[in-house]
């Protein structure tokens, strides 16, 4: 007995063996191969789905961690399914005992004995169902229990149960059916849940509605009489109504999702930044206003908020309406670049601070302009002659933009922009025209730059998903600098409430903001930002179709200020703290600069120590003029003439020919001593080309230019040239100046930087 005994135990040691071995082998020569293929998923920052997308294969396969599902259905499935699973190694021994016995006496197969291993592996490698299969899908599921624990295997099966068309896993169902998270479930729709993967063509919610009831009444039964959950849980699953139909899945931001979903291709959940709240408020909001802007012929709009504190965007909205395919809403008018407007001009006035040839109480030309063939006019197309920094900001004029722009220069300026962030700025492409806008950026870009001003000169990369990253912060703007902005920009008239009654409003947040239209009125923005959020609003068609009621001020602001209002109420209006290098001075209010002697009116004016430069006023100059003040003498003509030495205004060419053409009134410095042979004999001022009362024939379409030349003293620094009271350009002395003549009566006039001028009228004819 003993030796048959040993015998048997060294067959089964061998046996054990040979198994071993041949497993081992098969599992060398049939490797195991799991691909998930899961509907990528986009999760707002509280959890909510915003948008999922089809698999590879079309079908919703929405994965859920398996300590996300709701315990209730986890209970059900494997209590339902295999109650043996954390028992067993992949196959169950019993179970399968007891199905060959069933299934002998029966002549039919009424028991399958799987274990959940095996349903999983049947679920990757679908088969007829004979013996041979029923093989393979054991050595699969020993396979999956080497690879993974019994938890990773459990996952798998509930994010591929299969229920009925393109629909797999039980969070795609619980979506669809239910509409919630499979976290949510309660145990009615639990069991519900569990029986459709058994019979998922059979059982479908549209035609086999009391089959699935009489399902979930049978294994809620089961589940009392073996006392698998407690008798009040039963019952309130019992009488719980069943509220079965396919939902629709949510699509919240669906050009962010999107962007998302293809910048992020190796992620199925995709946990982002945005504040579903916020996002779906300020969606709906969008669209309603962008509905009573159609009557306009306005069609999009799109909304972007950053926080400044996290760095996060939390709020984006590519379109008004994504599904409003007459106006292409599936356009993201985050990413599209447009012409900004005067919604760069604080870049450029942060420039002039960074440099130190500004201030915010400078004083700036505002009279017409012309460079080369460039004529910007302002937006009211009035002149101030002249006006402070500050106010040429927050009035948003345009001539003062230009000349600081010729003053910095282009190439620095637009190397300036890239350190903002703006990648389709290219130099060759630009002009004097950059000022006013004439160049391409996106709503994204610009609520980042302007961000530079809330993080106090720094550029921070902005993230878009929940997951804490590193705020990379690269200073491109000094805190002075960045203040002056934020302080002047932060005084404009708000168009929701008048600034007098502010204050008392303490639950609207506190912004500095600036819009911007661009030119054919084709795009209107509105850019406003504090302490914690900076937010970007454009509004305008996508098609670039231009709309003479739209711009900035009156299309686009009033949305800025509902958004801000919406995500920042009832806010701390703490602003800005003045960084330690403001100091502060009195300056001249006529030009901006330091006092002399003879200035009278003085004002205190902050600028950056070290920084700003010290330049002394000059606008009132000593003239020495005859007792009667009726002309002036130079120190060649003076000599033992009576005189008295006069103060008079030193004013720029431009600015005496803007006086002149407008016939406003000024102080002029008298004529020349017309018997001073020191300059007469150099014949002081005079244009000899071309003749006065000359008449050209020029063919048309052809770039003829015209040649304009002035002799003059040895007094004279610059010339300047107008056509028509309009300055078209200005050079050295005796040195000649060519410009395209427009057909026509031409007054032509130059003028010295000592304000001495000579005119001559000529005649552009048709050849």
């Amino acid at each position: 007995m003993k030796k048959k005994l040993r015998i048997l135990t060294v067959f089964l040691l061998r046996l054990n063996v040979i198994v071993i071995i041949g497993f081992v082998f098969l599992n060398l020569i049939f490797p195991l191969k799991v691909s998930t293929d899961y509907s990528q998923s986009v999760y707002s920052s509280d959890g909510r789905l915003m948008q999922t997308f089809l698999n590879n294969t079309d079908k919703w396969r929405i994965f859920i961690p398996l300590n996300n599902v709701s315990p209730l259905f986890v209970k059900t499935i494997v209590t339902k399914e295999d109650k043996y699973f954390y028992s067993h190694f992949g196959v169950n021994p019993v179970a399968v005992f007891k199905a060959f016995f069933v299934n002998t006496v029966s002549s039919k197969r009424l028991s399958g004995a799987s274990t959940i291993s095996m349903q999983v592996a049947r679920l990757f490698q679908p088969k007829k169902r004979n013996v041979f299969n029923k093989l393979i899908e054991v050595f699969r599921a020993i396979q999956l229990e080497i690879k993974y624990s019994k938890n990773e295997i459990l996952e798998l099966y509930l994010n591929h149960l299969p229920y009925g068309g393109n629909i797999e896993g039980v969070n795609s169902a619980s979506l669809i059916y239910f509409n919630k998270q499979a976290s949510a479930l309660s145990l009615s729709e639990c069991v519900i849940l569990s029986v459709i993967p058994n019979k998922p063509t059979s059982l479908n919610i549209k035609n086999k509605y009391s089959s699935i009831v009489l399902a979930k009444e049978k294994w809620l039964r089961i589940f009392e009489k073996d006392k698998v959950f407690n008798e009040n849980l039963i019952l309130t699953a019992l009488n719980e109504p069943l509220d079965i139909q396919k939902f629709a899945l949510p699509k919240i931001a669906p050009q962010f999702c999107l962007r998302l979903k293809n910048t992020h291709k190796n992620e199925c959940n995709i946990q982002s930044s945005i504040n579903s709240y916020f996002q779906m408020a300020i969606q709906e909001k969008l669209k309603k206003y962008v509905e009573k802007l159609k009557e306009r012929n306005i069609n999009n709009a799109s909304v972007f908020v950053l926080n400044n504190q996290t760095g996060k965007v939390i709020v984006y909205c590519g379109s008004n309406d994504y599904d409003d395919d007459k106006h292409a809403g599936q356009v993201d008018g985050v990413v599209a670049f447009r012409s900004p407007g005067s919604a760069l001009k604080p870049l450029l006035y942060a420039q002039s601070f960074e440099t130190g040839i500004c201030t915010p109480n400078t004083i700036l030309l505002d009279v017409p302009i012309n460079i080369g063939n460039y004529t910007p006019v302002n937006y009211d197309k009035t002149y101030k002659g002249t006006v402070s920094l500050q106010n040429a900001l927050i009035n948003s004029l345009n001539i003062p933009a230009v000349e600081m722009l010729k003053t910095i220069g282009l190439n620095p300026f637009i190397s300036f922009l890239k350190q903002f962030g703006f990648k389709n700025i290219k130099s060759k492409e630009m002009g004097f025209s950059l000022a006013l806008g004439a160049c391409g950026v996106s709503l994204e870009e610009l609520v980042l730059a302007y961000s530079v001003f809330a993080k106090q000169g720094e550029l921070m990369t902005p993230s878009m998903l929940l997951k804490p990253s590193e705020m990379n912060e690269n200073r491109v703007l000094s805190k002075e600098s960045a203040y002056f902005i934020s302080d002047i920009l932060q005084k404009l008239n708000r168009p929701d409430i008048s600034q007098s009654m502010f204050n008392s409003t303490f639950r609207i947040p506190k912004i500095a903001w600036k819009t911007g239209t661009s030119f054919g009125r084709r795009d209107a923005w509105a850019i406003g930002y504090n302490q914690k959020y900076t937010i970007g609003v454009w509004v305008g068609n996508f098609d670039g179709e231009g709309v003479p009621s739209l711009n900035g001020a009156e299309s686009a602001t009033p949305l800025l200020f509902d958004v801000f209002n919406y995500v920042d109420y009832n806010s701390n209006k703490q602003w800005f703290n003045i960084p330690k290098g403001i100091k502060y001075r009195l300056i001249c209010s006529k030009s901006g600069f330091l006092p002399s002697e003879n200035c009278s009116q003085l004002i205190n004016d902050a600028y950056i120590e070290n920084i700003t430069v010290q330049q002394k006023c000059q606008h009132i100059i000593p003239i020495m003029v005859n007792m009667d003040s009726t002309f002036h003498y130079c120190n060649s003509c003076v000599d033992n003439q009576p005189y008295l030495l006069k103060n008079y205004l030193f004013l720029q060419p431009n600015l005496i020919n803007f006086y002149e053409t407008e016939k406003i009134a000024y102080p002029k410095i008298p004529p020349h001593y017309s018997q001073c042979t020191k300059v007469y004999e150099s014949k002081g001022l005079k244009i000899i080309s071309p003749n006065d009362g000359s008449e050209y024939l020029i063919e048309k379409d052809t770039k003829t230019k015209l040649s304009l030349n002035a002799e003059t003293d040895y007094l004279s620094k610059k010339i300047f040239w107008y056509v028509n009271n309009k300055l078209v350009g200005e050079t050295l002395p005796n040195i000649p100046f060519f410009i395209s003549p427009p057909f026509g009566n031409l007054k032509i006039i130059c003028m010295d930087d000592l304000a001495r001028k000579y005119e001559v009228n000529i005649s552009i004819k048709e050849f």
